[in-house]
């Protein structure tokens, strides 16, 4: 059995596609600083693209977006492919298995707060209306 959990940024937005079979999956890359630099002394960063399957998908499509921090734990896949100049290349795949959403909810106006009050159903009512 082998497991690999990071922690990193997303580097673009999430991509949601349903397979032929109606599963949700949702493809997004994750950009890992390791601790120490090169020679050079610059940052030495490593690219995973993670698939999240069915409700885990469903959520990061939902929750995640570009920059955002996440904590992955799932399975890794080394996958060759061929590129558009026919160069064959190496993708490190993570199928997960969780992700945690680590970075900070945005702060909501008044006006989204007001909205979704407006949109959730509940009516405005008056002291004069309870029945006690």
């Amino acid at each position: 059995m082998q497991k690999i959990t990071f922690i990193g940024n997303l580097t673009g937005e999430p991509e949601t596609r349903t397979t032929q079979s109606g599963i949700t999956v949702c493809t997004f890359n994750v950009a890992v600083n390791r601790r120490f630099t090169n020679p050079d002394n610059q940052k030495v960063t490593d690219f995973f693209r993670v698939n999240a399957w069915r409700g885990l998908g469903e959520s990061c499509a939902k929750y995640l977006s570009k920059g955002k921090k996440v904590a992955v734990f799932g399975e890794l896949q080394a996958r060759i492919y061929e590129d558009k100049q026919g160069k064959t290349r190496m993708s490190l795949d993570v199928s997960a298995d969780e992700v945690e959403f680590l970075s900070p909810k945005e702060e909501k106006s008044a006006q989204q707060y007001e909205q979704e009050y407006v949109d959730s159903g509940f009516k405005e009512i008056s002291v004069d209306d309870l029945p006690f």
